[in-house]
């Protein structure tokens, strides 16, 4: 496509389909947009949480958080904790912040702390005391600052992926999509050339559907990508184990505070997540089908949660881990979990699904270059391999050896940038400059790094050197206050916040 479609079919609905609806009618308003959706498709529903890159999403949407979060039962999310990932004494949980320019002044110390202790200076380099919202995490703040209402930081958010599904579709109908509730029960190919290209979807009530661009957003199935035109999938089983989850949800107690923090409690076959929303905590455990039956880890989640009920509701789901060879095709676009899925250790699921569509716009929009949809499909690519590489780090800097499970985790297959970052580290060589010399193949960026190679303690070197006037240590209680005090001074309870939002919709 070499210019602004006409008319976009999107196939399927679920958070993508309709992040995918309010984009392209937000960008191209000219542009006729149909969704098609089946109704014997479930919402999952479950807790889910972001990256910041959805409170930008919200923001080009002019949307603003008082409009949506009250009816998604959202709170705010300032980073991740990882308990028992490490089983070395001091560093058996982690905080990994979403950071600001808040960080700059105690952060520095943290990073001067991480070289000298890599190199064997006993040296206090646990990320928990140098970041901001490491702080709010402990304090139960919310990251909106009613006394400097200017103060801009990142801030991501925990939601009902199901309510927020129904948000989009009933705003991108209110502005004019078209919606048919139908199945799809056709995809028909033509061939021009060496390249398919769809020529129409055909549903079962509502006949056939004709598009300049088709969007497939169905899912694991990936109807239109993968079944029709027949784009490789590439597995990332060997480098992430994990194919299977289950999912329950249980009552939160809004008198103890909301921590706008999510939990990643590493199990004996997985790990557990812990979201807060207003109403509920979501809860599940992502495993591998390989080392644990779905009874077993349903189980397991249970005993963590400290459920006794059979009766509880419980949802078990399958994950298929990897992504296409290409994301754009001829006149089809895969968004979602049609492209491909990361275990959701990081939150990135919507970040992938926004990042896609907003760079599909720009390549479209550019001007004609016969391989600028080339460069798109590597970009997206790209992306994805860098977020597997750092989710892949933490399974292979686990210190656990209670399972199978996880030593085997810690032999899991590294790319190749993954395995130069680390040779790095655990030798001789400059990790900075690694840093740089990989800076375009790395999602995440410094701050992220160091955080998850000194909050696993991973040094290459014990702590065997005491430090000197050569090799001064930073006090790492200054930072730790300094972030104390900056906390109590400027952002306020998370629940006070929320309730001042919510209104008559707060959880009684």
């Amino acid at each position: 496509m070499n210019t602004r479609p006409n008319d976009i079919l999107i196939c399927g609905g679920g958070t993508a389909g309709w992040m995918a609806a309010n984009l392209f009618m937000h960008n191209w308003p000219d542009a006729s947009v149909t969704l098609i959706e089946s109704d014997n498709i479930g919402i999952i529903g479950v807790g889910e949480g972001s990256t910041p890159s959805l409170k930008q999403f919200f923001k080009t949407l002019g949307v603003s958080d008082q409009e949506w979060m009250p009816q998604c039962n959202a709170t705010y999310k300032v980073g991740i904790r990882f308990p028992n990932w490490s089983d070395k004494q001091g560093y058996e949980s982690y905080f990994h912040p979403f950071f600001s320019e808040l960080d700059i002044k105690p952060g520095e110390p943290f990073f001067h702390n991480s070289k000298l202790q890599r190199k064997g200076v006993q040296a206090n380099a646990h990320p928990d005391h140098y970041f901001v919202t490491a702080q709010m995490a402990r304090q139960k703040t919310s990251p909106i600052s009613n006394k400097y209402p200017n103060l801009d930081i990142d801030y991501g958010y925990h939601f009902d992926s199901g309510l927020l599904g129904e948000f989009l579709k009933n705003r991108a109908i209110k502005n004019g999509l078209n919606h048919i509730i139908d199945d799809i029960s056709h995809v028909e190919v033509d061939q021009q050339g060496l390249d398919a290209f769809i020529k129409y979807v055909e549903a079962n009530n509502s006949g056939k559907h004709k598009a300049d661009l088709f969007v497939d957003c169905t899912g694991f199935k990936s109807l239109l990508m993968q079944n029709a035109l027949k784009v490789e999938f590439k597995h990332y089983k060997e480098n992430l184990f994990n194919d299977s989850a289950v999912a329950i949800a249980t009552d939160i107690d809004l008198s103890e505070g909301i921590t706008p923090e999510t939990r990643s409690t590493a199990l004996k076959y997985g790990w557990a997540w812990q979201i807060p929303l207003a109403n509920r905590y979501g809860n599940g455990y992502v495993y591998s089908s390989d080392y644990v039956s779905s009874e077993e880890a349903e189980k397991e989640l249970k005993e963590h949660l400290g459920i006794t009920d059979d009766n509880v509701k419980v949802r078990h789901l399958k994950m298929k881990v990897g992504r296409l060879q290409q994301h754009s095709v001829s006149n089809c676009l895969a968004v979602g979990l049609s492209q491909g899925f990361i275990e959701p250790l990081e939150a990135t699921a919507l970040m992938l699904v926004q990042y896609t569509i907003e760079q599909y716009i720009s390549t479209v929009d550019q001007p004609n270059e016969n391989d600028k949809y080339t460069v798109f499909n590597n970009k997206v690519n790209n992306m994805m391999e860098g977020i597997r590489d750092y989710i892949v780090a933490h399974y292979v800097l686990n210190s656990r050896n209670d399972t199978d499970y996880w030593r085997d985790c810690r032999n899991a297959k590294k790319s190749e940038t993954l395995t130069e970052l680390l040779a790095a580290w655990n030798g001789d060589g400059n990790f900075e400059d690694m840093l740089n010399r990989l800076d375009n193949y790395l999602v995440y960026l410094r701050p992220s790094w160091y955080v998850i190679l000194m909050g696993m303690g991973h040094f290459p070197t014990p702590n065997i050197i005491q430090p000197t006037e050569l090799n001064k240590v930073f006090d790492y209680t200054k930072s730790r206050n300094y972030c104390g005090q900056l906390v109590d001074d400027v952002f306020p309870d998370h629940v006070s916040t929320l309730k001042g939002m919510y209104k008559d919709k707060w959880p009684s």
